[in-house]
Order: structure tokens, then C-alpha cells, then sequence
């Protein structure tokens, strides 16, 4: 199981809070945190763009550590990922990520226990 696949299937390795942390890039964080603030309509700042992945050891983002209810779900269900639910396929809250990302479902089908 690849651990880089968060709870609601996107792949983590390719996320830049992620490659912003592990490769301690300010510039890339700075960047990051302006995008997810326009596109969230909150403020973001470069110091809470800090992740590792949702299913790996480390920091985590505060909206992935304290407010994802598709992560919050899948750790209240003992569940890796949603692939392993039985309504995967009829989920609203996932259908949030899933809709728009077509590639984070057919993730979490492969992750499937």
C-alpha cells in the first residue's frame, strides 16, 4: 500500500506543501500559501504549509491535521484509505475530491484493501 495516497486518493508525493517540506523551500511554501489562500478564501501563511502526507508520520497541514472530514472519517472508521469504505462510491464528502480529480478514485480503488 502506497502511503504517498491520502484518505481521499490524491497522491501526496506530487503536493508541493509536501515538497516544500521536505526539501525546506521557503520560496515554494510563500507560493503555495498564496494559491491555497485565493483559492480557499482564507488567509494560508507560509508556516502552515507543512505536510509529509496524510497517512505518513510527520507535520501535517492544519486543515489536513485538524478540519479534513474525508481523513477524520477514514481514521474514525480504522480505514488506510476511502477505498476500503463500502460507500466510497456514494459519498458526498469524497465526491468533493473525486469529482474534480478523476485520478484520486481510481487511486483509491488500487489502495483498496
Amino acid at each position: 500500500m502506497n502511503k504517498l495516497i491520502a484518505c481521499c486518493g490524491l497522491d501526496c508525493e506530487g503536493c508541493d506543501a509536501r515538497i516544500a517540506t521536505l526539501k525546506n523551500d521557503d520560496e515554494l511554501r510563500e507560493k503555495t500559501a498564496a494559491l491555497w489562500s485565493q483559492l480557499n478564501g482564507v488567509e494560508i501563511t507560509k508556516e502552515m504549509v507543512n505536510c509529509t502526507g496524510c497517512r505518513t508520520p510527520g507535520a501535517k497541514t492544519p486543515y489536513c491535521s485538524d478540519f479534513c472530514q474525508i481523513r477524520k472519517c477514514a481514521m474514525e472508521k480504522n480505514m488506510e484509505t476511502c477505498g476500503d469504505c463500502p460507500r466510497m462510491e456514494h459519498c458526498e464528502i469524497l465526491a468533493a475530491i473525486t469529482g474534480n480529480n478523476p485520478q484520486s478514485r481510481e487511486n483509491l480503488k488500487r489502495e483498496a484493501r
